[in-house]
């Protein structure tokens, strides 16, 4: 069983959100940009968890929210956290390792600490799979010699992650958006405690 099917909500937020972390909050913010910045009506979010930053979907703006993850107890939390989205957020449960071809097109896609646990080409199967104009990923990328995961009182939580974690390089992923047609438009860096960085890389077809 993928671990993430296992690992507690309440663990999960509670880890990314302690000040040590601050994880939770950064993604936060830096998704009400994903949503706001490019002209498009339709969004998928790739392991939208909880729900965390819908807040930040703009009625107005999108006619479809696509929220896509692997645990279907973080989508029903989510949908239940968003009932202002009630028809516009549509929550999707599959494994993107064996069903990403079962995918709906989308004009943006949006994966935010994600792409470290599936890797690159499942990710570039998902993205040609959508059909997306534009792309907006976020990566960690580790600074310090210390543990991919930040320490916490909920570190085991996570133990099995390593199972189907993989490291992040912004040049590799910029590279293989590239030879896959797609351009890269945005780069922002956002510095965490414990000597990581959170870094945007927005892409446009």
């Amino acid at each position: 069983m993928n671990p993430w099917k296992e690992i507690p909500l309440g663990d999960y937020e509670n880890h990314m959100s302690l000040e040590s972390v601050n994880q939770l909050q950064t993604l936060n913010s830096i998704m009400k940009g994903q949503l706001s910045d490019h002209d498009v009506s339709v969004a998928m979010i790739l392991g939208v968890a909880g729900g965390n930053g819908l807040e930040h979907v703009d009625t107005g703006k999108y006619t479809a929210v696509y929220g896509v993850d692997i645990n279907e107890g973080y989508l029903n939390a989510a949908q239940q956290r968003h009932p202002e989205l009630a028809g516009v957020l549509q929550c999707i449960c599959l494994d993107l390792n064996r069903d990403a071809g079962k995918l709906p097109k989308t004009q943006l896609l949006i994966a935010d600490l994600l792409i470290e646990y599936i890797g690159y080409d499942v990710f570039l199967e998902t993205v040609r799979q959508t059909g997306a104009e534009y792309v907006s990923c976020v990566i960690q990328i580790n600074t310090d010699t210390a543990g991919w995961v930040s320490d916490s009182p909920y570190l085991h939580s996570f133990d099995r992650l390593d199972e189907v974690h993989h490291q992040m390089e912004e040049d590799a992923l910029i590279g293989k958006m590239q030879t896959a047609g797609y351009e890269l438009i945005i780069q922002k860096a956002f510095k965490l405690p414990n000597g990581k960085a959170l870094v945007r890389l927005d892409f446009r077809r």
